[in-house]
């Protein structure tokens, strides 16, 4: 696929989210913040026989953070909780499909931060831990 359909996906998965949303309740929730631009995101996550039954995100934020996180959500429906212990910031950045600029690299990988923090159950993962 050429960049301009990668960039088509991002656009459209920021103007049309997949999972956008709240679950109450949740098996369990995290969020946080890119203090460095602003960005804001939740992840709620129901399991049932330790697979991920349903999950939903919530924020606000630049159109990569969005769509990132929505794709995220994606990718982890149906799941067991130990593939998504797995899943790694390459992973991500492959299923992204585009260069993401240093700059912006925070923000393509804050979903990925808020849902290892959800599922470890820690205050916050490191950006090491991606």
């Amino acid at each position: 696929m050429t960049d301009s359909i990668y960039r088509e996906i991002i656009l459209d998965h920021y103007q049309n989210p997949r999972n956008r949303g709240i679950l109450d309740p949740a098996d369990f929730t995290y969020e946080d913040t890119n203090p460095l631009c602003g960005d804001e995101i939740r992840i709620d996550v129901r399991v049932a026989d330790d697979r991920v039954s349903e999950v939903k995100f919530s924020g606000r934020g630049c159109a990569v953070s969005q769509a990132s996180a929505s794709i995220l959500t994606e990718m982890i429906e149906g799941k067991s909780l130990a593939d998504v212990k797995t899943i790694s910031k390459d992973d991500l950045l492959d299923e992204i499909g585009i260069p993401v600029s240093p700059a912006r690299l925070k923000c393509a990988l804050l979903g990925l931060k808020v849902l290892k923090a959800g599922v470890y159950g820690v205050d916050q993962a490191d950006d090491e831990d991606l």
